[in-house]
């Protein structure tokens, strides 16, 4: 294995004196530092699985990581942080999951089939939508706009062995020059899957559908009025590595958006959007066998928000000012029925009606120095409040807490410094910023939240300060005709860094558990990343693609924080042709030697995947079908990584087929 990655890292190295010189590369303006494509008007045919999940198409980042309790719905960790440090958007939308366990990720309510790309920000620069530490992903939706008169229908369908994954979908869109509409549906259907070692891993199967639409009218020569809804549904989700399973996960997710594009001297795009969506959440331990207590614990998750947001161009200075707010509203119960039924069942809320009101302005300048050199500022602020209205749920939580009011306001910051040059393909910037963010509902108003990783009850803490964020981050890069190459890094020192710490004098409510963890703050904790890009065109038909990421996330007791990844590695090299594409792959981890035994990890051994594929298009007229068959994890290995909640093995060798006609 040492031999594999000392050969690896040669490659990687002589591959910076293999470059030819080329001309300099213009400035993008751009707010966002990198872009995972993952659809256009059909399913991508360079995804090396065009009909994979949502989180797969994410996984390709240097910058996300996924953590998994099952097959379905895995948590973005940005940085290296969860998402209580992260935001996650869809189309510039805040949505809050409505599960405690975070089996709903704002992620599972999309759909690789009516997504166009997700628009990935590290650090203070992910901040346009609200306060983050960790950075955010917009994820934005595929559609058309106005032109010439067009209509297109697509079908997708697709099968995976290791868990006999069913796929179907079906997408249409029409335009013409006063308007458009897309259609879109997919639906998955999941049994159990298959770990290296032929083992069947039970309550992993899953069944999902999401329908999708948007429409656009032209309500003037550069005015558009847009009208969107996305409807998601899973249902028998099964979760492995939790003692819960889902019965149902619901969203229904809508807006309304008015924008204008204008040659004005000032306002270059002025683009406003209103929007609601109402989460559902439903965990369920009826399938399980010797439950010792039946639980029911739903979750309701509703949202309205709104931004208005425009760009302006003055001089060298490209400006945008965004001003946006949300109001949410999270209640979590869980009612447990005792064995014997003549006792009473017993009831709390594990969200007790927090309702948060978040107001915010976020401002970007990025000035163009002169043909090679741009900085970038930006700066937000940002007024949030809880509140807990329900009077039951309020006194629950004084249990704990007997001086906590009923409500709790915060002033939010945010800001960021940039600086970049780009001359002959050379590039290379640097950066500094700062952040801070509001614990999030769990962490403050978290009622007996049972972690199964840890085997503690989490309590919420009302009283916690913001946690806040001084970060660095630099780059160098070199782009030639045939070559590409970028070294990344970044370094955040996290201030009241929050963590649960034991409670000795509280009694756990689980059945089982070690104890009870109540939410506090650490002085500080430090997190550093670095990563290397690099992509070689060997032929006019064969590219080679590698990266490579290391990432260090200690306390100021010098002790490793949780679910940071060890050394990780990925290359590929695909041959493209005319029509038809093929690629091999391998990707792996090193040891997971870092771990924090603290917050109950393990240390995971290493390990190496390979993966192949083929695809070809075939052409007839109009209509086009694409197919894609490949194998994953080709020596069928028995493995299990850092990002496994409670070490649950990965799936074995899978073969699948992907099918995608349209016309």
């Amino acid at each position: 294995m040492k031999k594999t990655i000392t050969l690896f890292f040669l490659i990687v190295s002589c591959l910076n004196f293999s470059a030819q010189e080329t001309q300099h590369d213009s400035l993008k303006h751009s707010n966002i530092q990198e872009v995972i494509v993952i659809g256009t008007k059909e399913i991508s045919q360079k995804q090396a699985k065009p009909l994979s999940s949502v989180d797969e198409y994410l996984e390709q980042s240097s910058n996300i990581n996924m953590l998994k309790r099952g097959a379905y719905a895995w948590e973005p960790l940005i940085n290296n942080m969860p998402t209580e440090r992260t935001l996650v958007t869809i189309d510039g939308m805040r949505i809050f999951g409505a599960c405690t366990d975070k089996m709903d990720p704002v992620t599972s309510y999309v759909e690789v089939s009516n997504l166009s790309k997700a628009e990935i920000s590290s650090g203070q620069g992910g901040s346009a939508h609200g306060s983050t530490i960790g950075g955010s992903i917009d994820l934005v939706r595929e559609k058309s706009s106005w032109g010439d008169e067009r209509f297109r229908v697509g079908i997708n369908s697709g099968f995976e062995s290791v868990n006999n994954q069913k796929i179907f979908g079906a997408a249409t869109s029409y335009r013409n020059s006063k308007y458009y509409v897309d259609l879109n549906f997919m639906n998955r259907d999941a049994d159990n899957y298959k770990a290296g070692n032929g083992q069947e891993i039970p309550f992993s199967q899953f069944r999902k559908f999401n329908i999708s639409g948007i429409s656009g009218v032209k309500i003037g020569e550069n005015k558009l009025i847009e009208a969107s809804v996305i409807y998601d549904k899973a249902s028998d989700v099964g979760y492995p590595a939790l003692p819960m399973d889902v019965s149902l996960a619901e969203a229904l997710i809508g807006s309304l958006k008015f924008q204008i594009l204008t040659n004005d001297f000032f306002i270059k795009d002025w683009e406003t959007k209103l929007y609601f969506n109402n989460i559902t959440h439903r965990m369920d331990d009826t399938k399980r066998p010797e439950v010792p207590i039946h639980m029911d614990m739903p979750g309701w998750s509703k949202t309205a928000g709104y931004y208005s947001k425009f760009r302006s161009d003055f001089e060298r200075h490209h400006l945008s000012l965004n001003l946006n707010g949300y109001y949410n509203q999270s209640i979590a119960e869980m009612t447990m029925y005792p064995t014997n039924p003549a006792e009473s069942p017993m009831f709390m809320y594990t969200w007790p009606d927090v309702k948060t009101l978040y107001q915010g302005i976020f401002f970007e300048d990025h000035f163009q120095m002169d043909d090679f050199m741009e900085m970038k500022f930006t700066a937000s602020a940002g007024y949030h409040s809880n509140r807990i209205d329900n009077e039951f749920a309020l006194n629950s939580m004084r249990i704990f807490y007997p001086d906590m009011d009923q409500q709790k306001s915060r002033v939010l910051k945010n800001f960021s410094a940039n600086f970049s040059r780009n001359q002959f393909g050379f590039e290379y910037g640097i950066g500094v910023g700062y952040g801070d963010r509001a614990p999030s509902v769990s962490e403050g108003y978290g009622f007996y939240l049972f972690n199964s990783f840890e085997n503690y009850d989490y309590i919420g803490n009302p009283c916690l300060k913001n946690e806040n964020s001084l970060e660095g981050n630099a780059y160098i890069s070199l782009k030639k005709t045939d070559f590409f190459a970028k070294i990344s890094s970044s370094y955040f020192h996290i201030s009241n860094y929050i963590v649960g710490k034991i409670h000795p004098d509280f009694i756990p409510m689980t059945i089982g558990a070690k104890g009870v963890k109540v939410y506090s703050a650490l002085d500080y904790a430090t997190i550093f990343n670095v990563s290397l890009d690099a992509e070689i065109r060997i032929l006019p038909e064969l590219k080679w693609n590698s990266q490579v990421v290391y990432s260090r996330g200690r306390d100021f007791e010098e002790v490793n924080l949780p679910f940071i990844s060890p050394f990780s590695y990925f290359s590929k090299l695909r041959f493209e042709k005319s029509r038809f594409n093929a690629e091999v792959s391998v990707k792996g981890n090193l040891k997971h030697s870092d771990y924090s035994e603290v917050y109950g990890e393990k240390p995971v051994a290493d390990f190496i995947l390979f993966n192949a594929n083929l695809g070809y298009r075939f052409d007839f007229g109009r209509s086009k079908i694409f197919t894609k068959v490949g194998a994953e994890n080709l020596l069928n290995r028995n493995y299990t990584t850092y990002a496994d909640w409670n070490n649950i093995p990965r799936p074995g060798r899978n073969f699948f087929v992907n099918v995608n006609y349209s016309f």
